[in-house]
């Protein structure tokens, strides 16, 4: 099992380079293989080079390391996520354009769109500036994502989570279309929000409902053994 994990770390680092939402070492992807540890790409190396077995892998708890690599500088926080929210089995942090726009003014974002309150949340928060991997930037994250899943970093970039990858990525995707709407919709007034309640309503349908997945559904999807996940 760990080494299709691997391949599927590897594989959404390269996807998210093509795609656009991060570009060279920047950002950073993980999955969970059980309560105890998880995958994670390796600090400063590119993702058009990096294969399946230069992903490290990393104790949730100690955060050490096994191998030759180092992991992420931004393990704390992966490590962290996993531990604060046992439903979730991928995370990826990205630099993507319009999101690093938002974070850069340091403005949350309302539910505006329906996509974006059921797969993100109730709108999108902004964890205050912190040095990449500190302390701060792990307890500014936790507060940020509860009850969502995506936050944006302050002039950094942006952290999507999901009980898959590529549910991640897909909250990636939502998360940069929802800063461009957000963006553009001042160009012709100001886009008006669903309030709290419906857009809570619309995520927790979301995730209870619409995208219900039983646990072989997850493992297949994903990869990712549920194995000791509470």
């Amino acid at each position: 099992m760990e080494h299709k994990i691997r391949a599927l770390v590897c594989n959404a680092g390269k996807r998210i380079v093509k795609t656009g939402l991060a570009s060279g070492t920047w950002g950073n992807v993980s999955a969970r293989i059980d309560e105890n540890t998880m995958l994670i790409t390796p600090s400063g190396r590119d993702y058009s080079d990096i294969e399946s077995e230069d992903i490290v892998l990393v104790d949730i708890h100690t955060l050490k390391a096994i191998g030759e690599l180092a992991p992420s500088s931004e393990t704390p926080m992966h490590a962290a996520i996993y531990k604060y929210r046992p439903e979730i089995n991928g995370i990826i942090h990205t630099h993507p354009q319009y999101g690093c726009t938002v974070a850069a003014a340091r403005k949350e974002v309302p539910p505006i769109l329906d996509d974006m309150a059921q797969l993100i949340g109730p709108g999108l928060k902004v964890a205050d500036y912190a040095h990449p991997g500190s302390d701060k930037m792990v307890e500014g994250v936790l507060g940020a994502i509860k009850n969502r899943n995506a936050c944006l970093l302050a002039n950094h970039g942006a952290v999507c989570i999901g009980r898959t990858l590529d549910e991640a990525f897909t909250v990636n995707i939502i998360l940069e279309k929802s800063c461009k709407a957000y963006i553009d919709s001042f160009a012709i007034g100001k886009a008006v929000p669903f309030s709290y309640e419906e857009a809570a309503a619309l995520h927790k349908m979301y995730m209870e409902t619409y995208s219900l997945l039983d646990q072989k559904q997850k493992q297949r999807l994903a990869g990712i053994t549920q194995t000791g996940v509470k």
